[in-house]
């Protein structure tokens, strides 16, 4: 018989006997041409592919005690097999010109595909299933018949499916041997060899055929498109060794291993933008600076913390695969990255074609609608009325005079009670040099010595000018005139005793305000950004005093705080069209005869560091504390370490990572870098795990 006439019968007989016959010899004296892909195999009606869209129960690994649930996920992987089978038919009839030892190794294939088939069914009889007693799944075929070349086929068929069953034959003999069943455990080890045979069959070819000048890896993500991806070529627990067995790379199983990308849900996308008040302030004129470039270079992996699995975070480099690893094997699910060209989203970038979940800046400012417009239409919601100019209501949004006016509404709200701030430490928004001066005055006669001017958009405790002196200087004076004449006002306010400072932690959708938490945060004596703490009860080692002001009388004082300022915030979050992530920074202060709380000090309408210390409490165990730091190069060099990974390695010898839990363990105690310490010039963020005491 010749091999066109065995792989014709397997494609097109109906009967499970004739597609699973053994062929005896064969020949390949007339492979024929010019093969038209059928829409699908001939199959008898109970296993025909079930229609696009059908749900399939799979069983989950923890529910295979059941036998009725392993005859389930046994007659999946049957058809799996018998799909295999079909598949490769096809690719000796699509390619009768391939080289003769490959189509040799291709029916040697085959020929295993068709044993695997027949164990499968034998087991299932076994435990009294009958093949075609569930629907069954056609996608396999939607995704490989169409394709052009052997490449394709090696590329789609062993590197992609075959390569994922290295995975998944061995998880589920694993979990046969767990539950003792012998016969099932069997099964999965043989399909388990013979796919390190068939995975290195494929590779062999790959290597002939591929592009000679790109690495494996490289060649494999360039040649499958849409609806693979390398995420369909592995799954969990990843299993490094069979890979090593079927002679796929080091270079090749690391960047797998770390490798993410949607199977189906349509991904939201992120991007750190973290200058958003300067954009907002200066418009086309801002350009970062030297440092501040580095800074937003360093710091660009944080979103990766914010979002999840088969989500996209756009970057300007992609990651290093050891930094991803190390973040994999402390529990991170991985999102996909997209590399921008240059500040743009590359003009072949698949993310213009594909639908989206959303779309999910650091911040919405003009920086990132220019970058993300080619998006909007393809993330339906997402703000599709900004434009870079921002509407007025938006805008306000950012200001610090917002801010003012904000906190005055919730101190009427309360009715202006002992434990709040009093009028006399709100700020104040001034126009002119005359205003400022008139309004300083006032102040110093009611007993007040320091004071603080804000530009507007300024942000994390920068654009502002800290005035302790009893009379200005004139380079004091200068910089006030010109952020007046510049932003058309500053905001000033008394400097007072700061206690402890915190944020609120919310996010508005479709209407409705979530409150997300409260987190402490680190301000340094000027008042500038420097960390972030969370502990499993907020009020935890502080002093009674402090603690009696936060709790109240009730327990509940600042999620009442909380909700009230989001209820006073609504209407202008509702008018700007505002969607997304928002903070409220707030403090406690010494008036010098009790201690007061300031609730509103700025409106952070974006992501904060704070919604990033909650979003990374989610890895670790329930009652650990976190603690998120930015370690400046300057802070290393005062304390004599040579750099940022030296600097790690101390901090993970003194708190080494354990994790504990299950299903998905959590971490107890550790060292999370979210940026690269290796790749870091100007900054490294650094969240630490420890038990709360």
């Amino acid at each position: 018989m010749e091999i066109r006439e065995f792989a014709e019968s397997i494609l097109f007989s109906a009967t499970l006997e004739e597609k699973l016959r053994s062929p005896g010899d064969l020949t390949d004296l007339a492979p024929a041409g010019n093969f038209k892909t059928p829409k699908a195999p001939t199959r008898t009606n109970e296993l025909r592919f079930a229609p696009h869209g059908t749900k399939y129960d799979f069983p989950t690994v923890r529910a295979l005690e059941s036998e009725s649930a392993r005859g389930r996920l046994l007659h999946f992987f049957a058809n799996h097999e018998l799909l295999a089978t079909e598949l490769m038919a096809l690719a000796l009839l699509k390619f009768p010109e391939a080289p003769k030892p490959f189509r040799a190794g291709l029916l040697r294939t085959l020929l295993d595909e068709q044993t695997h088939t027949k164990m499968y069914l034998g087991r299932l009889r076994q435990l009294g299933v009958s093949f075609g007693e569930f629907p069954v799944n056609g996608f396999f075929w939607r995704a490989i018949s169409d394709m052009e070349t052997p490449l394709n086929y090696v590329s789609r068929l062993s590197l992609t499916f075959e390569q994922a069953n290295l995975d998944y034959s061995r998880l589920f003999a694993d979990r046969f041997r767990t539950l003792g069943d012998g016969p099932s455990e069997k099964l999965m080890e043989r399909i388990y060899r013979d796919e390190i045979a068939h995975v290195g069959f494929g590779l062999e070819w790959f290597r002939q055929w591929k592009d000679p000048d790109k690495s494996d890896w490289e060649a494999f993500r360039s040649t499958i498109s849409i609806p693979f991806s390398p995420n369909r070529a592995k799954g969990e627990p990843f299993n490094r060794e069979g890979r090593v067995a079927a002679g796929l790379d080091r270079e090749f199983i690391d960047c797998l291993d770390v490798y993410s990308r949607s199977k189906g849900r349509p991904p939201q996308v992120f991007h750190f933008n973290p200058f958003a008040e300067s954009h907002i302030s200066r418009g086309a004129t801002f350009e970062a600076g030297r440092h501040q470039a580095a800074l937003a270079r360093d710091l660009e992996t944080l979103p990766i913390f914010l979002c999840r699995k088969d989500d996209v975070v756009m970057l300007r480099s992609e990651p290093d695969t050891a930094f991803l690893a190390r973040l994999k094997e402390d529990g991170f699910d991985l999102p996909e990255f997209e590399v921008l060209a240059g500040e743009k989203l590359a003009a072949n970038s698949e993310l213009r074609s594909r639908k989206l979940g959303g779309l999910r800046p650091w911040a919405w400012s003009p920086d990132s609608i220019r970058l993300l417009s080619p998006l909007l239409k393809k993330a339906p919601g997402t703000l599709p009325h900004l434009t870079e100019d921002l509407t007025p209501d938006f805008r306000a949004l950012y200001s610090k005079a917002t801010a003012t006016q904000l906190l005055r509404e919730v101190l009427v709200s309360f009715d202006h009670p002992d434990w709040l701030c009093e009028e006399q430490h709100v700020g104040v928004p001034v126009h002119s040099m005359n205003e400022l001066s008139a309004r300083l005055r006032d102040w110093r006669r009611a007993g007040f010595e320091k004071f603080v001017a804000k530009m507007p958009f300024g942000v994390a405790g920068s654009n502002m000018l800290r005035i302790w002196e009893p009379e200005l200087a004139v380079a004091q004076s200068v910089w006030l005139e010109r952020a007046i004449s510049s932003e058309g006002s500053v905001v000033i306010e008394p400097w007072l005793d700061r206690v402890l400072d915190f944020s609120f932690q919310s996010e508005k959708n479709d209407g409705r305000i979530r409150r997300v938490g409260t987190v402490r945060m680190i301000n340094d004596h000027r008042g500038q950004y420097r960390g972030s703490v969370h502990h499993p009860r907020f009020t935890a080692n502080l002093d009674a005093e402090l603690g009696r002001l936060l709790t109240g009388s009730n327990g509940s004082r600042l999620k009442h705080l909380h909700s009230v300022i989001n209820e006073q915030l609504a209407d202008r979050l509702h008018s700007a069209g505002f969607r997304g992530p928002f903070g409220i920074d707030a403090f406690v202060f010494n008036d010098g005869r009790q201690l007061r709380l300031k609730p509103v000090v700025e409106i952070n309408p974006r992501h904060t560091m704070g919604r990033l210390t909650l979003e990374l409490m989610r890895h670790a165990s329930n009652g650990s504390s976190g603690r998120l730091e930015l370690i400046s190069a300057a802070t290393l060099k005062k304390a004599g370490l040579p750099g940022f990974v030296e600097y790690v390695e101390q901090l993970r010898t003194s708190n080494p990572t354990r994790r504990s839990g299950s299903p998905k363990p959590r971490i107890d105690q550790g060292v999370i870098c979210l940026n690269d310490p290796a790749r870091a010039s100007a900054c490294l963020a650094v969240f630490q795990i420890t038990r709360a005491v």
